[in-house]
């Protein structure tokens, strides 16, 4: 079995998930009709980083990404750039103990995946950002729940998605735990 990665991993790990979910995050987003609000790809590879290196490289790695985006692009925007860190820190506590590392994604663990994604964005998305948006930045209701559903609605199906794919792909190119045998 795979040791748990070791601190100065978890450090790279954050610091490249940081950096590919800027370049992910601001080149890579779809515009959608609700302002400010766009789809996302970089929550995947986000979510894959939480579940291989745990929630602390989901949550920094998150939250770092989303403050270089907003630096360069609309401005610091507090609320969603804690949603991002909350959303990275609760897919990487309800995947710990998992197996992917050592090769095991089976069906049992890509439906908790899925299930964690979904619930870490409703969290993220119907209630972190729209809630400090409104506590913030004085935002009208109608307006940041709006958003908070459309980010939640496509986030939740681009990382469900991709991620189910990269995290099975990974996984195949691991070797499992006891499947190596002594010849005879």
């Amino acid at each position: 079995m795979n040791p748990r990665p070791s601190a100065v991993t978890q450090v790279v790990a954050i610091g490249i998930g940081a950096a590919l979910f800027f370049v992910l995050g601001r080149f890579a987003a779809i515009p959608t009709p609700i302002p400010n609000t766009t789809i996302n790809i970089q929550y995947a590879l986000l979510a894959v980083l939480a579940v291989l290196y745990g929630p602390a490289v989901g949550l920094l790695a998150g939250l770092i990404g989303h403050v270089l985006i907003d630096a360069t692009g609309y401005g610091i925007w507090f609320s969603w750039e804690l949603a991002t860190a909350v959303f990275g820190l609760l897919v990487g506590l309800a995947m710990l103990r998992n197996h992917v590392r050592e090769g095991e994604f089976g069906t049992s663990t890509a439906v908790r995946f899925n299930l964690a994604v979904i619930v870490s964005h409703a969290v993220a998305w119907l209630l972190v950002a729209p809630l400090g948006d409104i506590l913030i930045y004085a935002e009208p209701a109608n307006k940041v729940f709006a958003q908070g559903a459309l980010a939640f609605a496509a986030n939740s199906v681009t990382t469900c998605v991709l991620g189910t794919i990269v995290l099975a792909a990974y996984a195949r190119t691991r070797t499992r735990t006891g499947s190596l045998t002594v010849g005879e």
